[in-house]
């Protein structure tokens, strides 16, 4: 589960979201940001039980992100992000870089 994305509006279990692959190289993640500050914060709680269980990929709770969530972001707000490492190893033919 993506922190960030808002559940699917008609199919339960589901977020909305998608990942750009190129020649089996995944470089981008999109998806509808979600803008409920209650359950924004119970995602980000959940994750600091990961993060204390030794996961270091869960994100702090931002609790300055879940106040401005409270003053109002577009019900339509989107969000992707490309990886520039990924793309790095796209374009050198890299298989990690590590």
């Amino acid at each position: 589960m993506i922190p960030l994305a808002k559940w699917h509006r008609s199919k339960p279990g589901l977020t909305e979201r998608f990942e750009l692959f190129i020649n089996k190289h995944e470089v981008c993640n999109a998806y509808t940001e979600l803008n409920d500050p209650v359950e924004q914060r119970d995602r980000f709680a959940e994750q600091l039980k990961d993060r204390q269980l030794g996961d270091d990929e869960p994100m702090a709770l931002d609790e300055t992100f879940c106040t401005s969530l409270e003053y109002g972001l577009p019900p339509t707000a989107a969000g992707w992000g490309l990886g520039i490492d990924r793309l790095t190893m796209l374009l050198t033919e890299s298989p990690n870089i590590k």
